[in-house]
């Protein structure tokens, strides 16, 4: 099967000083395959690897050890980089240029003629929502229009890849859902969206699948589902009931199951919030029939969902020590 991106087995390390070299191990080992066609999220606190990963990916820096392809041709190589658009983290625009203009000068530092910029211009000015501000200064472009401007250029040879550094860092509410429908349209292409972003809410809306690194090792990959059901806190299984019922019947359920937390939540009838252990569906299933045979009004019925941000943070602590020296 294609990948848009393989990584086998990559080693990055770093020398610093001059008398007393230390080495820095930026990437340890990093194995990772992102499908044609999806948008895939690279997540990770500061110092994980990402930046050198994506470098590597663009050619930019050199592995130690390990292989990268992009789009199954050697990562680096000036075919792979034919087929990447690359939108960096703080993209700066001369402050001399319009839109236009950038947009000229960046293709043809892809290699495009003016002929070929300017049968595109107009459909990448519509497809980023900047049409009727193509001729206005860059300096006057908020930051949501700067970041749509650098997406424009890094689609305009129509690559079959796009990295992109952080798309919605800084922008307000209606930039990032500006750039989420973008992105929704490069995917309905057929385009594979390779991004690095700290913004997790972001990319629960975005990505269907993530790689979540830490101090240069994949610590976790797949969808947002799938990491979530594989961390402890979704396998411990809560759930949680609101039930209207007496106050016998919680200490029979609580007789019969273990109850972490119970609370009333009327004052007026009783109604009562109860968060009970039940790991596995059949364990729900009984709670239900049971409750159900005491004749019990069930008001409501939810199992207990770990957060993206609770999966990343126990995913990153659980870090073995050793790496972290």
């Amino acid at each position: 099967m294609p990948t848009a991106i393989h990584v086998d087995q990559l080693t990055k390390t770093y020398s610093e000083g001059v008398v007393f070299r230390k080495r820095h191990h930026a990437l340890r080992g990093v194995s990772l395959e992102v499908k044609p066609g999806e948008v895939f999220g690279l997540l990770g606190p500061n110092g994980a690897g990402k930046t050198t990963l994506i470098k590597i990916l663009l050619g930019i820096l050199h592995a130690n050890r390990g292989s990268a392809t992009v789009l199954d041709l050697s990562a680096g190589s000036k075919a792979a980089r034919r087929k990447i658009g690359y939108l960096p983290e703080n993209l700066i625009f001369p402050r001399h240029h319009t839109g236009r203009s950038a947009l000229y000068f960046y293709g043809r530092l892809s290699g495009l003629g003016e002929a070929e910029i300017r049968s595109k211009e107009n459909e990448l000015f519509q497809l980023v929502d900047l049409t009727g501000r193509q001729n206005e200064p860059v300096r006057r472009y908020s930051k949501g229009m700067r970041q749509r401007l650098g997406l424009a250029q890094a689609m305009l040879h129509d690559p079959d890849l796009l990295i992109l550094d952080e798309p919605t860092d800084g922008l307000d509410p209606m930039g990032r859902s500006q750039i989420r429908d973008l992105l929704a349209q490069l995917k309905s292409r057929g385009k594979t969206v390779f991004l690095n972003s700290h913004i997790l809410q972001e990319v629960e809306l975005i990505c269907d699948r993530v790689a979540i690194m830490a101090l240069g090792e994949i610590r976790g990959v797949g969808t947002i589902d799938e990491l979530i059901m594989q961390n402890p806190l979704a396998q411990q299984g809560t759930v949680n009931l609101t039930l209207r019922c007496t106050q016998e019947t919680i200490d029979a359920l609580s007789q019969r199951w273990t109850c972490s937390s119970v609370r009333r939540v009327s004052s007026t009838e009783e109604e009562y919030r109860v968060d009970l252990a039940a790991p596995h569906q059949s364990d729900v299933d009984q709670v239900v029939d049971w409750l159900r045979s005491q004749k019990i009004s069930v008001v409501g019925l939810e199992r207990y969902r770990p957060s993206l941000e609770q999966v990343f943070m126990s995913i990153v602590g659980s870090v073995p020590s050793h790496l972290k020296t």
